[in-house]
C-alpha cells in the first residue's frame, strides 16, 4: 500500500455533504483498503445535526473532538437516552441502535466516527440531501 494511504487528512478526500454538515471518510475500503471498520471526520455547524437513524448490523463509536452538543442513543428497550457531550467524550452506539447528534453550541462541532463493520456510511449516499464534495471542500 502506498505511504499516503496510511496518513489521511480530511481535506485530502472527497466528503459526503448534507444540509446538516459533512462526513469526510479517512478510513474505508475505497480509501485505504480497511475492511473491518470505516471512519472519518464529521463537521456539524452550530445549530445543525443529523436526524435519528441507525446502522443495521453495525456498531458505531463517536468521539467528540471539539464543540458541544446533545447526543441521543436508544437503550435496549428503545427508550432514548440524551445527554450533553463535549470534547473528549466517547459515545458508543450498539449494533442497530437509533441515535442522533445535534450541535447546541455557538461554535462548529467536530466528531470522529468509526463504523464496524465497514459499509453503513455508504447508505448515506441515498439520502435526498446527499452531495459528493471534492477534496478540500
Amino acid at each position: 500500500m502506498a505511504k499516503d494511504a496510511y496518513f489521511i487528512y480530511p481535506k485530502d478526500v472527497s466528503a459526503f455533504g448534507f444540509d446538516w454538515g459533512k462526513l469526510s471518510l479517512t478510513v474505508a475500503p475505497e480509501v485505504n483498503c480497511a475492511n473491518r471498520f470505516s471512519g472519518g471526520v464529521v463537521d456539524l455547524p452550530s445549530g445543525k445535526g443529523h436526524a435519528r437513524h441507525n446502522h443495521p448490523g453495525a456498531e458505531e463509536i463517536i468521539f467528540v473532538i471539539s464543540g458541544e452538543g446533545e447526543q441521543m442513543v436508544e437503550d435496549e428497550n428503545g427508550n432514548p437516552i440524551t445527554t450533553k457531550v463535549g470534547p473528549g467524550c466517547t459515545v458508543y452506539v450498539p449494533e442497530s441502535r437509533f441515535h442522533s447528534t445535534k450541535n447546541t453550541g455557538a461554535e462548529p462541532m467536530q466528531l470522529f466516527v468509526v463504523y464496524s463493520p465497514a459499509g453503513p456510511e455508504l447508505a448515506l449516499r441515498e439520502l435526498p440531501d446527499f452531495r459528493l464534495l471534492p477534496p478540500g471542500s
